[in-house]
């Protein structure tokens, strides 16, 4: 006997839906699935991120900055006195003006300061300061609209200055011994071949010799990859060896 078609038609109908279900029922699953794993990615990115707050808190500074983000000023005393001399050397040879690098390097202090409230150490605490110096050299590069190269006087202070006894034999004698005279010179040449670099590879060329910071920190203060910085500095010193040929063997 055969069975009617609308019966045929029905269980027809209920298969297709159940085989339907079932597919909605594992696409449900894999979905939920889909998004359990992406928020397990997720999860280290977490504690990466409060790890890499927490990495820094050994660094001293970090240590002083804190207290002042508590309103500790003597510790902020503390930082102006380790770090002033460093970012008006600094300064000073970006801008080659020294009363500038004075105002320059107050600036920057100012600004930590006003930052205190919201501090997070996410960096070494130098590396934090030398990228605030770094974008404000570029500012005030930017806000003069035009670049200013000008030989620095020898009486200015700075990492390639000559030191108090240097000066004082100047001011004694007319005749110097061939070899200070040579030494002044030559500290003459150094500085105009600096002042030949672009404002990048000065800049991380001074963070380098004079502060001594790896290629890693100098990326983190200027915001570079760490290719770039080699890079970078690769071309800094070619350019300087070119010009400093005949005075340094």
């Amino acid at each position: 006997m055969n069975k009617p078609k609308n019966i045929k038609k029905r269980k027809t109908f209920l298969a297709f839906q159940g085989l339907t279900n079932c597919v909605d029922s594992i696409a449900v699953t894999e979905l939920t699935n889909k998004r359990k794993r992406k928020s397990e990615r997720s999860k280290p990115s977490v504690v990466s991120e409060h790890s890499s707050q927490t990495a820094y808190t050994h660094d001293p500074d970090v240590q002083l900055m804190l207290r002042v983000k508590e309103g500790d000023d003597g510790a902020f005393a503390e930082l102006v006195k380790a770090y002033q001399d460093r970012l008006i050397g600094i300064f000073t040879n970006m801008m080659q003006q020294g009363d500038m690098a004075e105002d320059l390097a107050q600036e920057v202090f100012m600004r930590i300061y006003r930052a205190r409230n919201g501090y997070e150490p996410t960096a070494k605490f130098s590396t934090w300061l030398f990228r605030i110096a770094n974008n404000l050299v570029s500012n005030t590069r930017r806000s003069k609209g035009r670049r200013k190269e000008v030989a620095m006087n020898i009486k200015d202070s700075g990492p390639l200055g000559p030191r108090p006894e240097e000066k004082l034999i100047a001011e004694k004698s007319a005749l110097m011994p061939s070899r200070q005279v040579a030494k002044i010179e030559v500290q003459q040449v150094v500085r105009d071949a600096l002042d030949t670099l672009n404002e990048r590879q000065r800049m991380a060329l001074l963070l380098h010799k004079f502060e001594g910071m790896s290629y890693i920190d100098i990326g983190e203060t200027m915001e570079m990859s760490t290719s770039a910085v080699k890079s970078l500095l690769s071309r800094a010193r070619e350019s300087l060896r070119q010009r400093l040929e005949g005075y340094v063997k």
